[in-house]
């Protein structure tokens, strides 16, 4: 029976020297067999194809392809909005909405100068012409508080005249005292001669607006 030798210390250091020699290469031919950029979507995926496991970080963004990536693939904040795009075309226009409260109405009348209404917009009647030049109408609702225009009018008369003054009966802040129907329903017109001195008779619009 053969006696069993104990190796020689240069025996032991001669068969690790092999070793680390032989895994060496095995790394190195490992390394020639994957080409450079086959590494793909596959390699990365869990369980890959008999791939060493990809450390977590190992992707940079130098080993990224540019645009190459989608907005679904970064979490919400994390890249910033882009700019706003051009304005698209104007959609189809919507039903109509519901009407509107009525809007303030203008109540008016032209008269002739002596009195008689020539048009108006309704309801409005001469209550009084107690002197020349002077006209009360009765526009049938208060008048206070509301816009009381008059102006020159030609009615059967091309006359050249003075001012046309108008305001609310009832007296008061607006108006003045009528000599007669003296509310606030009714109007005091008055209009005179070319020099605003002497009350004469001419014609008139007069308009209630409110």
């Amino acid at each position: 029976m053969s006696r069993l030798t104990r190796p020689s210390p240069a025996l032991v250091i001669a068969c690790v020297a092999l070793f680390v020699a032989l895994t060496g290469t095995a790394v190195a031919t490992v390394s020639q067999l994957v080409p450079r950029n086959s590494v793909g979507t596959p390699q990365l995926r869990n369980n890959a194809v008999a791939t060493p496991k990809i450390r977590n970080n190992a992707v940079t963004s130098a080993k990224v392809r540019n645009r190459s990536l989608l907005a679904v693939d970064f979490a919400p904040g994390q890249i910033p909005q882009g700019p706003a795009g051009p304005a698209g075309p104007t959609g189809a226009a919507g039903p109509a909405g519901p009407q509107g409260p009525a809007g303030p109405g203008a109540r008016w009348a032209l008269v002739r100068p002596d009195g008689g209404i020539v048009a108006q917009s309704g309801g409005i009647t001469l209550a009084a012409k107690p002197a020349a030049g002077r006209y009360i109408l009765n526009f049938g609702s208060a008048v206070t508080g509301k816009l009381i225009l008059a102006s020159l009018g030609f009615a059967n008369d091309t006359n050249f005249r003075g001012v046309t003054l108008a305001g609310p009966c009832g007296g008061g802040t607006e108006g003045l005292t009528c000599p007669t129907s003296n509310d606030a329903n009714h109007v005091f017109v008055y209009t005179s001669d070319t020099n605003n001195v002497t009350a004469e008779d001419h014609a008139f619009y007069i308009t209630v607006i409110g």
